[in-house]
């Protein structure tokens, strides 16, 4: 009766050790079936990235004896050594190198089969790389996630603070998935939704009112200015500015940041394009001067990738962008326009 067993005793093995059955005149192996689970990928990846176990244990939130025994399990299971234990921590070995990338293969591999099960039952879910720029207030950052996690709270979401020629070139190519961006630059790959103006005016020391009242353009290009670097939107309008009056700073001071730029102005070192706004500000504080009334105006936008501004998350964030501003988005226009035609 059980002849067949003994023509596939790898699976016989496997089915009667976990039944407990044993029959006389086969020879039977007594297996132990450690299946491979999901939290022994995790522990391993993270410990491949912290390479230490109680950095790890502690990410995960768990004890480090458990994330210990994870690994050995998944070395056992595996048949390969991972890591190469040291006092200075653990390092992969080349298979575990390897290993690692069909590992978050696996995971990521989960996490899509979670969120389309999820997608059914009409939770959104997700994972967005955001940039952003200038301060969070002026971009409403703050109300913008707080509105996400209410209303979506499957969609993370991963902020990266960015350089506006950056953030553009980014969603263009990947790197991030949507961003707020100030600029002209335009793509057939890249979707905007206008939110608002933004303008610069030109900026410099209080102690240098004088200096600059009545200066010419000659005169200010002599003196040292405070730029972005090239790649920014405000280094185009900077450069763009002085094309128009056919003149170019002869110093050049280097800065990327916003709040460090107004406060290098104050400082006495150069003169710079700031935010209106901002400017105004430090204009009444006594700290700025603002000279005659140039005003560059340019658009804030949040931009994403078209080809994608139908995945459920993207979709969901663009929403909410939309309704803080009280805009329309493309995609609802476009319905619009669609049923109007119809009538």
């Amino acid at each position: 009766m059980y002849e067949w067993l003994r023509s596939a005793p790898l699976i016989a093995c496997k089915c009667l050790s976990r039944c407990g059955f044993h029959h006389a005149g086969v020879e039977w192996r007594d297996i132990t079936v450690s299946p491979m689970e999901l939290y022994h990928l995790r522990s391993f990846a993270t410990v491949a990235e912290l390479g230490n176990l109680t950095r790890a244990a502690e990410g995960l939130h768990l004890s480090q004896p458990a994330v210990s025994a994870h690994i050995k399990a998944l070395e056992e299971e595996l048949e390969v050594v991972l890591f190469e234990r040291g006092p200075g921590g653990m390092t992969l070995t080349a298979a575990g190198r390897l290993l690692l990338h069909e590992a978050e293969t696996v995971m990521a591999a989960a996490q899509q089969l979670r969120s389309r099960a999820l997608a059914l039952r009409g939770q959104v879910v997700g994972h967005i790389r955001l940039g952003t720029l200038t301060d969070p207030e002026f971009i409403r950052l703050g109300d913008l996630l707080a509105r996400a996690f209410e209303r979506s709270p499957l969609v993370s979401i991963e902020l990266h603070h960015e350089v506006t020629g950056t953030a553009f070139d980014k969603v263009r190519d990947g790197g991030l998935d949507a961003s707020f961006y100030y600029g002209e630059r335009t793509h057939p790959a890249v979707a905007a939704l206008p939110l608002r103006e933004i303008a610069f005016r030109v900026a410099a020391p209080a102690q240098w009112r004088e200096r600059v009242e009545h200066a010419d353009w000659e005169a200010l290009a002599a003196l040292p200015w405070i730029m972005t670097p090239q790649f920014s939107s405000h280094y185009s309008l900077a450069t763009a500015l002085f094309r128009t009056h056919g003149v170019e700073p002869a110093t050049q001071v280097e800065a990327d940041n916003e709040s460090v730029i107004r406060s290098l102005v104050a400082s006495g070192l150069g003169l710079a394009l700031v935010r209106e706004d901002l400017g105004l500000v430090d204009s009444a504080a006594g700290t700025i001067c603002l000279w005659g009334d140039v005003r560059l105006a340019t658009t804030v936008s949040f931009i994403y990738p078209k080809e994608r501004e139908r995945e459920p998350a993207l979709a969901t964030l663009v929403a909410l962008v939309a309704d803080l501003w009280n805009l329309e988005t493309p995609a609802a226009a476009e319905a619009a326009g669609r049923a109007g035609a119809r009538v």
